[in-house]
């Protein structure tokens, strides 16, 4: 099933090793944790989706692992250059991609980010060290909003879903190492109207090891 409980607390892990990306800038000012949380914070442009490609480029070549790429709301024409820069890369083989594409019913969208985040949970629990890419968070959470609306609840601040916290809980929670292999995230988060405290970002950021704004 996709709808799983995180690891019981006895059997999480974190250890306070830093990955190297091969992204000199992000190494020396804002390195990542391995098997944590970070966040890729911007507008509409800033290149979240860029730097997503260079870090599987970078990470699947330098660390051997492995990578599952999660398009929540994708669009088709980003899916489609995102599948041949892997494949030009010789990294497709080492790559999972799971789209629930922009067309598609919120259902769909909402149900792709646990989809992906079980196959995740599956190479970690076979002893793997897993990178684990959401593009993007933000449609997730549109997602849920979306299907709110349909059941009828009122909405809460900003016309978002009133379970959004707790929709976004059983995702971020779920994305945890254990003794037996860990799950590393990287998260591209659009900041509606450039506003950080709109709900939508703010929500994510509670969860995050590491944070970078694009601009």
């Amino acid at each position: 099933s996709i709808h799983r409980d995180s690891p019981s607390l006895k059997n999480q892990i974190f250890k306070n090793s830093i990955l190297e990306t091969g992204i000199k800038v992000i190494d020396l000012l804002c390195p990542f944790l391995k098997g944590g949380k970070i966040g890729l914070f911007g507008g509409a442009g800033v290149g979240k989706t860029v730097n997503m490609m260079e870090l599987i480029r970078n990470i699947a070549i330098e660390h051997k692992g492995c990578a599952v790429f999660i398009g929540v709301g994708e669009r088709t024409r980003e899916g489609n250059d995102f599948y041949h820069e892997m494949k030009e890369s010789n990294v497709l083989d080492k790559v999972s991609l799971i789209y629930g594409q922009m067309n598609e019913p919120s259902g769909n969208r909402l149900r792709v980010a646990l989809t992906g985040l079980s196959i995740a949970e599956e190479f970690r629990d076979m002893g793997r060290d897993v990178l684990l890419f959401i593009d993007n968070i933000y449609r997730f959470t549109l997602a849920g909003t979306e299907i709110s609306a349909l059941l009828g609840r009122m909405p809460s601040a900003v016309g978002y879903q009133p379970t959004l916290a707790e929709e976004m809980g059983k995702l971020q929670e779920r994305i945890t190492s254990t003794q037996i292999g860990s799950i590393t995230s990287v998260q591209a988060i659009y900041i509606p109207a450039d506003d950080l405290t709109d709900p939508s970002p703010s929500t994510t950021f509670t969860h995050l090891d590491s944070t970078i704004v694009l601009s």
